[in-house]
């Protein structure tokens, strides 16, 4: 169902620059691409914070970055 779970994301070229990525999982839609030289916990929980103002919170978020997103920002 749309909304219900998100999928969170990094890429990365490895040395330059890194890409976070948060897209619905039911509709495939792209929420945000987000490219920058590094991404914070806070930036992350700030685009977070836009998307649930726009789109209403889901259910789930899930990520595969393990312990990346173990943040202080991310946590609160």
């Amino acid at each position: 169902m749309i909304g219900q779970r998100w999928l969170l994301d990094f890429v990365s070229d490895g040395r330059r620059f890194c890409i976070l990525c948060i897209g619905d999982n039911y509709s495939r839609e792209c929420l945000v691409l987000v490219a920058d030289m590094s991404l914070s916990g806070s930036c992350v929980a700030r685009e977070l914070d836009i998307i649930i103002a726009r789109k209403g919170k889901p259910k789930t978020i899930v990520s595969d970055n393990g312990t990346m997103l173990a943040s202080m920002a991310i946590l609160k």
